[in-house]
């Protein structure tokens, strides 16, 4: 079943140090065996951490955590950490586990203005769903929403294992390219471009 909550922890890294910052992460998770996954983006040089939680009572720790992951993995880094609690709304296809267990995740994030949140629910089950339903290319489809984040909004959690290119065609259809058209007309809140929506896939890193 999907984790009620869900940790998510992102750094740039240093092209040069990719190798070197994995290591450091999967050493500090070695220490930490609560079911927490680090994956590398297949669009830049960054490495993600997805932790489920069962409660907020988890995030006692995150002070302590913050600076071993700090220690292990700064030297490597180009930015600073971000992280970002997400709260569990519902599972189109859920998962056995608190986090997919597929070789591939992808984070599609959504800020829906505030007015239209319940229409943006009913229609999302009309038409995103329903088209994640009938693709067996995608495995598994979380939708969360942010808790405490500076990225606000919606968060879909898809799992797959399938190349990229294959998932991804579901997506790039006529009749989806009409539903993102619908999207950005009715329900999501624009800043330019498509900061309101975007999607970022990773690859899973195995210990």
């Amino acid at each position: 079943m999907s984790a009620p909550l869900l940790l998510v922890t992102e750094a740039p890294v240093q092209p040069d140090q990719l190798d070197r910052a994995v290591k450091g992460w999967l050493e500090f998770q070695a220490d930490r065996p609560d079911g927490r996954r680090l994956y590398r983006s297949l669009e830049d040089h960054s490495l993600l951490e997805l932790r489920p939680l069962s409660g907020l009572q988890e995030l006692a720790t995150l002070q302590e955590e913050a600076a071993a992951l700090w220690d292990a993995v700064a030297p490597a880094l180009a930015g600073d950490l971000r992280r970002q609690v997400h709260d569990f709304v519902e599972a189109v296809k859920d998962t056995a586990d608190p986090l997919p267990a597929t070789p591939y995740v992808q984070l599609r994030r959504v800020e829906v203005k505030p007015p239209v949140i319940d229409a943006y629910r009913g229609w999302r089950e009309r038409t995103i769903f329903e088209t994640v339903r009938a693709a067996p290319e995608s495995e598994v489809f979380i939708a969360y929403h942010s808790l405490l984040s500076t990225e606000p909004g919606v968060l879909f959690v898809a799992g797959f294992s399938v190349p990229p290119a294959q998932h991804n065609a579901v997506f790039r259809t006529p009749g989806y390219e009409a539903i993102l058209t619908e999207v950005r007309e009715k329900y999501i809140v624009t800043r330019g471009g498509d900061q309101g929506l975007f999607t970022k896939t990773y690859a899973r890193i195995e210990a």
